[in-house]
């Protein structure tokens, strides 16, 4: 090995040493934790309310999800309330031995899949946010929604106490979204402005009036 060589191999493991010795004082990327309390008109718990944070950056993170579905069994769909990010595909197995004809005409996806049993070749991609309400053409009691969110952090509110947890949030100001499947049908998801600190926990609190029965 020449002198150039082996001057140009110990610079280069120098340079080497440099980045892994820097790598491991990069702090790590901040997030917090965001809790929210739904409550109704007169402050007791709401269950199962969806809650989401948009924002410019959670709409480049959002990503469809790899696999979803919401099926019909008992002559119910199952679960009754989806959430997808914006771009999902979404399959609606049929478990039940009679046939379904699952259909939505709502502007956020306008579909329908015939008289069908077990489940249909093509899902149906979500291409837009918003709400789908689901029906079926053969059993009037069928009822479901598809929320579509334009972002990864979404959850719902517990049964109990009615507080929604969202984890892993990275800090910022956010728009705080909150919808329930017992708002009156074209209702928009309620709106508060929420900021989220650079770590520990953000807390807001929901008030949803006009929940139908």
């Amino acid at each position: 090995m020449t002198a150039c060589l082996r001057t140009a191999v110990a610079r280069l493991a120098m340079a080497m040493a440099w980045v892994v010795g820097l790598a491991g004082v990069v702090p790590a990327a901040h997030a917090a934790t965001v809790q929210v309390d739904v409550l109704d008109a007169t402050g007791k718990p709401v269950a199962d309310a969806v809650v989401f944070l948009d924002s410019t950056e959670a709409k480049k993170l959002a990503k469809p999800l790899a696999s979803a579905e919401m099926a019909q069994e008992k002559r119910q769909f199952v679960p009754g309330v989806l959430v997808v990010p914006v771009g999902s595909e979404v399959r609606f197995p049929n478990n039940d031995s009679v046939r379904h004809h699952v259909y939505s005409f709502s502007p956020t996806k306008k579909f329908e899949l015939k008289l069908y049993a077990g489940t249909p070749a093509n899902p149906v991609l979500f291409d837009r946010p918003g709400v789908a309400v689901l029906g079926c053409n053969i059993h009037d009691q069928m009822v479901g929604w598809i929320l579509v969110v334009e972002t990864p952090f979404y959850t719902r509110s517990q049964v109990t106490s009615g507080r929604a947890q969202i984890d892993n949030v990275p800090p910022g100001s956010y728009t705080l979204r909150t919808w329930h499947s017992r708002l009156p049908v074209g209702t928009p998801a309620l709106e508060q402005a929420i900021t989220v600190p650079a770590t520990g926990t953000g807390a807001a609190s929901v008030r949803m009036t006009g929940l139908l029965p």
